[in-house]
């Protein structure tokens, strides 16, 4: 296995992205009445349920390290080539992370072989790229997140058929992803916050750095809230994120 891209992006990971209970209601809600659970490409394991038998892969050891004590015991393994039997369990979820697969496809087949359910989280690539942080300031991220996710209608057809659902994000979503903080844009210039984010980690130094001066600058000249600042009185808002469920 080589080494995982979390090995090296993910030190402190688990301060910034943390389970968020509105997002975590529709996801468990999806995994129906599902008693046997594997939680693929788990990270630290935000989002796993409690109330019923969970098991975690995740191929990097960083991120295994920074699991609770009390988190569902993990195998290290990639989605392409999970070490379970066939039908091993009633549902498979994968929360945020098919864009990491080396072959998002071949996962997918994985999570059907051993899973009668599967519910993955991700984000439309139809829309994510139209929010304002990937236009104005990181069009970069697009062109990262275009040739890594898969369009959600690319992944019904994966999953042989499914629903799509919209999940509309909190104005104080805990969960430090990449759009967590579309009302709250201050949080961009915060290192710490961005550590959480793979798309900043995988952008050249110069890139994030050009990116963040130009928010800094709109913000301190109110710039950014002539554009967009009606988001502020936002409670909820859709940035593209979507439960799909097979």
């Amino acid at each position: 296995m080589s080494r995982p891209v979390y090995d090296t992006i993910g030190r402190g990971y688990a301060a910034e992205r943390r389970t968020d209970p509105r997002i975590a209601a529709p996801i468990h809600a999806a995994l129906g009445d599902a008693r046997r659970v594997v939680n693929v490409g788990a990270g630290t394991g935000s989002y796993e349920p409690s109330d019923r038998f969970v098991a975690a892969v995740e191929p990097s050891p960083e991120m295994i390290r920074q699991r609770r004590d009390d988190a569902a015991p993990t195998v290290r393994a990639v989605a392409e080539a999970l070490p379970f039997v066939d039908s091993s369990f009633d549902a498979a979820m994968a929360i945020l992370t098919i864009h990491h697969w080396t072959d998002w496809r071949a996962g997918i087949a994985e999570l059907r072989r051993v899973a009668e359910r599967v519910v993955v989280f991700t984000a439309d690539i139809e829309v994510f790229p139209h929010t304002w942080l990937m236009t104005d300031y990181f069009p970069e991220i697009v062109d990262l997140d275009r040739g890594r996710f898969s369009s959600v209608e690319e992944l019904v057809i994966e999953l042989g058929g499914g629903t799509i659902e919209r999940i509309l994000i909190p104005h104080d979503c805990v969960d430090g992803f990449t759009g967590a903080y579309w009302s709250r844009p201050e949080a961009y210039l915060s290192a710490d916050v961005r550590r959480g984010m793979s798309g900043f980690a995988a952008l050249s130094p110069d890139v994030v750095a050009a990116g963040i001066d130009r928010l800094a600058t709109d913000l301190a000249s109110g710039a950014w809230d002539d554009r967009y600042g009606a988001l502020r009185s936002e409670s909820e808002y859709d940035i593209g994120y979507r439960l799909v469920v097979a």
